[in-house]
């Protein structure tokens, strides 16, 4: 059921952005990036807890129109850990559809939304499945070609209850973006 709403909602999003009266024309095509920031493991409730650590991802899209893109990515959430409980590290890919509402030629918004497929390691165990992630944040762009991005994403339902428990991940991050 989750799925079935995340795909509702994410095409929701997208002809909501490809609607916007306010858009200004933005070049389409394909881009890569980098992103790092911090990412805070939610709902760690071991004493001397390390729920944060550094996030490192990696992106490519498409834009097919000003509005409507789509990325697929791989992001390190890095690892959280409490001495003499558990110690455990989060990564995966992910493919969302990104909607971009441009302000002026250089600054523009944008939100995504999609699908994480995750692997948590933690103690010799390991989990994997498929979550909902969504992300909002700024792009600035210095040239046609390189701009800057700033974006808060959150990775639902990491991990599994039964073996490594689950949590949210959220990643407070900037990034790089290189079009061609």
């Amino acid at each position: 059921m989750k799925i079935k709403r995340a795909i509702a909602l994410t095409a929701l999003v997208a002809a909501a952005a490809g609607i916007s009266p306010l858009a200004v024309a933005q070049d389409s095509g394909w881009y890569i990036g980098a992103i790092a920031g911090k990412s805070n493991f939610k709902d760690c409730t071991a004493p001397n807890c390390d729920d944060s650590d550094t996030a490192l991802g990696i992106f490519g899209g498409y834009q097919f129109h000003k509005n409507f893109g789509a990325e697929l990515g791989y992001t390190d959430l890095g690892k959280t850990s409490a001495p003499g409980f558990f110690d455990a590290e989060a990564s995966g890919f992910e493919l969302v559809g990104v909607g971009t509402f441009p302000i002026n030629e250089r600054f523009s918004l944008y939100g995504k939304l999609g699908f994480f497929r995750w692997d948590v390691d933690s103690g010799g165990l390991s989990d994997s499945g498929t979550d909902l992630t969504y992300a909002l944040g700024v792009q600035w762009n210095f040239t046609k070609q390189l701009g800057f991005r700033a974006q808060y994403q959150m990775y639902k339902d990491i991990g599994d209850s039964a073996t490594t428990g689950t949590t949210d991940v959220d990643v407070i991050g900037v990034g790089v973006v290189f079009k061609f």
